[in-house]
């Protein structure tokens, strides 16, 4: 099997491996690597240049299946200092995924940022944390993660570095914004308090804010998951890398009983 998430087709198409594999079925993928293959088409769409993706939105519209998917993406509404993009997720005969982008073009405002978040510690400083077996193979194994606070083992709130084992595409280095979310779909399974085997809490949605791209192959992942009385619940986080904050994450959840 390939050290990657994908395997290229040519024309937009690719085929997924086992490393895509997710948590709550064996026949369908964990949606943080669909979410970056389209955060690839995103990228690879022309007139970027001195411009950043600053919010990205995919919605999932069901399962990603363990068959070929195709992913295409379109300009949607064009602007000099601010542009609306466009993908789909093609695979089954059906649309899986929509994702929606602001790309903004890019000035100088080093003397004014601010965060109010603070850095996390190091990866190297953090002890490695493993998912429960429960959680099953695929998708989990493919990805690194270290605990700063609270544990994939451990139910509630988690900080955590992530860092994929695998590549996105075969044959290709993926990008940093590729690697953030192949890691911020984890969110709510990284902070749940709940027994996947006993219960559905599965996200509708990724809603990620950037306030810069992040650096290196390290994703810190600071996440918490709130569940409301009506069967829906929210997990947020902050996203990070090794030089502080990079941007915000949120996801709708259904949960129910299995």
């Amino acid at each position: 099997m390939a050290d990657a998430f994908y395997l290229p087709l040519g024309g937009g198409r690719f085929s997924p491996t086992e490393h895509t594999v997710g948590p709550w079925t064996p026949d369908a993928q964990h949606f943080g690597p669909p979410s970056a293959l389209l955060v690839r088409a995103l990228e690879e769409l022309g007139a970027g240049q001195g411009k950043q993706l600053a919010r990205v939105t995919v919605e999932i519209l069901g399962p990603a299946p363990l068959t070929e998917l195709s992913v295409r993406a379109r300009v949607e509404r064009p602007g000099r200092s601010v542009e609306l993009l466009a993908a789909e997720l093609d695979g089954g005969g059906r649309t899986v995924a929509r994702a929606s982008a602001w790309r903004i073009t890019m000035s100088d405002t080093t003397g004014i940022m601010a965060s109010g978040v603070e850095t996390l510690s190091a990866p190297e400083d953090a002890p490695a944390t493993h998912w429960p077996e429960s959680w099953g193979a695929g998708y989990v194994d493919a990805v690194e993660w270290r605990a700063v606070a609270g544990g994939l083992d451990v139910s509630g709130p988690i900080t955590a570095w992530a860092r994929q084992r695998v590549t996105l595409v075969d044959g290709e280095k993926p990008s940093p914004l590729q690697r953030l979310f192949v890691v911020a779909d984890s969110a709510n399974g990284a902070s749940n308090f709940l027994d996947p085997r006993q219960w559905w809490f599965i996200n509708s949605e990724l809603t990620v804010h950037l306030q810069r791209e992040p650096a290196g192959e390290w994703i810190g992942l600071d996440a918490a998951t709130l569940v409301g009385p009506n069967g829906i619940g929210t997990s947020t986080s902050t996203l990070h890398d090794t030089q502080g904050p990079v941007g915000t994450g949120a996801q709708a959840l259904m949960v129910r009983p299995r």
